[in-house]
């Protein structure tokens, strides 16, 4: 039986949807996989959906696609809830220079501007298909969804934004 390695995400990035794989020989039925593994998880990990694989697949390399979202709180005083899971930026953001920023990461680039020293990925060049910048009660999300992404690359495509925002 081979279940959905694990694709890979940044530290202190918060996925959805994440998506891993394991090779095991138990005989324990699917259905009883979700609760056996979420007993032996932290409880900031849940297992929501298992399902037998093909023996090939691979978890981080037949991704087709992953979308980053990133938050960032925009209003006048930081959240104490969600202080791990947002970017706090008090000073007001120019949301339509975002907006037209975002656009010229869309489509086939080498960002080797855009990665944290030490990445160790061969080739830098990544498709964007989708890149957005929107904004709800206070909070301006900047969304990419791609191929694939260099390490710290939405942070830093992030941090970009920022400061076209604050100009």
């Amino acid at each position: 039986m081979n279940l959905p390695l694990l694709g890979r995400t940044d530290a202190g990035v918060h996925a959805f949807g994440q998506v891993a794989n394991f090779k095991t020989e138990s005989m324990l039925p699917l259905e009883k996989f979700i609760c056996a593994l979420n007993a032996n998880l932290k409880n900031s990990i849940v297992i929501k959906k298992v399902e037998e694989v093909a023996e090939e697949f691979h978890a981080r390399y037949n991704c087709k696609q992953k979308t980053y979202r990133y938050v960032i709180n925009n209003e006048n005083t930081p959240s104490a809830i969600f202080r791990m899971n947002e970017f706090y930026v008090p000073q007001k953001l120019d949301i339509d220079k975002m907006k037209k920023a975002i656009k010229y990461f869309e489509g086939t680039h080498d960002f080797k501007g855009f990665k944290a020293s030490g990445t160790s990925s061969k080739s830098s060049v990544r498709t964007i298909y989708k890149a957005e910048v929107y904004e709800n009660s206070g909070r301006i999300f900047i969304e990419l969804t791609g191929n694939g992404f260099l390490y710290n690359m939405v942070r830093i495509i992030s941090g970009t934004l920022v400061d076209v925002g604050l100009r």
